[in-house]
């Protein structure tokens, strides 16, 4: 374990699985105390809480749907009740129902939005006041390249995206006199269990074609540089778009 985030505290959203998880291991070895949000996932959570404890590291579980403000707020007051503070946010929770647009419904647009754009609002506006008190902090938000690029199929998750995007800048701006930095890392195709297998193998020819480094990437190629921007060496970034697309879009 480093000491690069000894007393620091994260909440990081949706990371009892996949590239969620793969950043509270990388932040609780740097040294920081991590709350691991999950909506359904209790088992793999409570998991994730053992692993991190048995490498005595510091973590605890908090259950919260983030397109609700008020289970937003709750998750975010147990981190301070446990801690006394919260010094990163971790906006890594997210909903994508693939599906042409003309085929979309109403309840597609509201709970990918709900998540994706609202859980985002929900949380920083619950967090940042605490970070405002501190005077420090930091946000890194989670998104897609479809926000900058488009995606068949992923109309309104790009929109959604999107709205991360221009919220984050906007926040950087806004927050950056209390010392809290905001940025975005946007992503191209990662291999988590969420990803259909099949689906993968059948089109991961074609897919690969649209990426410079022909493979897929990982939930391990992006942990470290969340791990940066939350770090005290990312200081002097903010309202930032950095991209782990393994060469996907180069905007």
């Amino acid at each position: 374990m480093t000491t690069e985030m000894q007393g620091k505290v994260a909440l990081v959203t949706g990371s009892a699985r996949g590239v969620g998880r793969e950043i509270v291991r990388h932040l609780a070895k740097a040294g920081a105390k991590v709350a691991i949000n999950y909506r359904s996932a209790a088992a793999e959570a409570d998991a994730l809480v053992k692993e991190i404890r048995a490498a005595k590291g510091d973590a605890i579980a908090v259950a919260g749907d983030v397109s609700k403000f008020s289970d937003a707020t709750t998750m975010v007051e147990a981190v301070v009740s446990q801690w006394g503070r919260i010094d990163v946010l971790v906006n890594n929770a997210g909903l994508v129902i693939p599906r042409k647009f003309l085929e979309t419904t109403e309840q597609d647009w509201q709970s990918q939005i709900g998540v994706g754009l609202y859980g985002v609002i929900h949380t920083c506006r619950a967090a940042l006041p605490h970070m405002a008190r501190q005077g420090s902090g930091r946000v890194i938000s989670l998104c897609g390249d479809s926000a900058r690029v488009g995606e068949a199929s992923l109309s309104v998750t790009a929109a959604s995206r999107g709205g991360v995007i221009s919220l984050t800048k906007s926040l950087a701006k806004e927050m950056g006199r209390h010392n809290i930095t905001a940025n975005v890392i946007s992503l191209g195709l990662i291999n988590t269990d969420h990803t259909d297998p099949v689906w993968l193998e059948t089109n991961k020819e074609k897919i690969l074609r649209n990426y410079a480094i022909r493979r897929i990437g990982e939930p391990a190629d992006v942990a470290p540089l969340v791990a940066f921007l939350a770090s005290d060496q990312a200081g002097w970034i903010t309202g930032q778009v950095m991209s782990v697309n393994g060469g996907f879009s180069m905007v």
